[in-house]
């Protein structure tokens, strides 16, 4: 005997993102749109809204077509067209195809009207910021586009609060061992030194951390940025000529880093290690 269960009442909403433009016909085809759809019904999931991706605008006899092959209200056929400057363009866009309204009547709830103003404002800083400085970010693996994407989203987005546009000038470390550090940071407005793994490019950080105290320039270490200025000024201002940390030089006489936690001296294999979250740390500066 087969038995079967009822399913419960839906009580949320199913969105899905689909493209719409296809760039060798040169034109919008909803045939696509129409066979997604399709997939997920097989599998027992309705939409609700479509969003719908493209380069160029919906027009209203594209969305009735989409509304009637698809089985979704005309007014849930949503349009999310390429943005012209940043991504956080898209939640106003969103708005304005009433996808909020959608929402809170397929969910029933009672909202208020958004107030987007601080948003909008947001927007504005980022497509006409007043002002504007100039970064290097020093690193080992900068060819990688992603290595330090958090990095550069936490900047640019310091920047956006202060009205302040970013250039952000990716720089490999073994190149100022090689070239000096003035020749590529002269006249720039700060350095970034972000974290990282292993001897490779050390000196040309803490060439990089010298050059930013004796000119005066802002400096922003993270990690093993911070290890570095550490080195540089006990090697240069408290003259401990070998400083270094006992990471990469086991047998310094001046060990200003640790290369392990007390806490971890028996630790043998190293991934997953870091000591994260706020500790408690004293630090102690003596000239000799």
């Amino acid at each position: 005997m087969n038995r079967t269960r009822s399913r419960p009442a839906q009580r949320h909403v199913r969105s899905r993102d689909l493209r719409t433009f296809i760039k060798a016909a040169g034109e919008l085809k909803t045939k696509p749109t129409q066979q997604s759809v399709a997939k997920l019904r097989e599998i027992g999931i309705a939409p609700q809204i479509l969003v719908c991706r493209c380069e160029r605008p919906l027009d209203k006899e594209l969305r009735q077509k989409i509304s009637l092959f698809c089985n979704v209200p005309y007014e849930a056929v949503v349009e999310e067209k390429d943005v012209d400057h940043s991504i956080y363009e898209v939640p106003l866009m969103l708005q304005r195809e009433r996808v909020d309204d959608l929402v809170c009547r397929q969910l029933q709830l009672d909202a208020p009207a958004a107030n987007m103003a601080h948003w909008q404002e947001i927007l504005r800083k980022i497509i006409a910021l007043r002002t504007g400085c100039a970064l290097p970010s020093w690193g080992k693996y900068i060819g990688l586009q992603d290595a330090y994407k958090s990095v550069y989203e936490a900047i640019s987005h310091g920047g956006i609060g202060n009205d302040c546009g970013v250039e952000i000038q990716k720089v490999d470390a073994e190149d100022i061992e090689r070239e000096g550090a003035e020749k590529l940071l002269k006249g720039l407005g700060g350095i970034l030194v972000p974290g990282g793994f292993g001897e490779r490019g050390i000196e040309g950080k803490i060439q990089a951390a010298r050059y930013a105290r004796e000119s005066k320039v802002p400096y922003l270490g993270l990690c093993l940025g911070m290890q570095v200025a550490t080195i540089e000024f006990a090697r240069h201002v408290l003259k401990l000529s070998k400083a270094h940390s006992a990471e990469f030089d086991p047998n310094t006489p001046h060990p200003v880093i640790a290369a392990m936690l007390d806490e971890q001296t028996r630790v043998t294999k190293k991934g997953g290690t870091m000591r994260l979250g706020a500790q408690p740390c004293q630090l102690a500066v003596g000239v000799p």
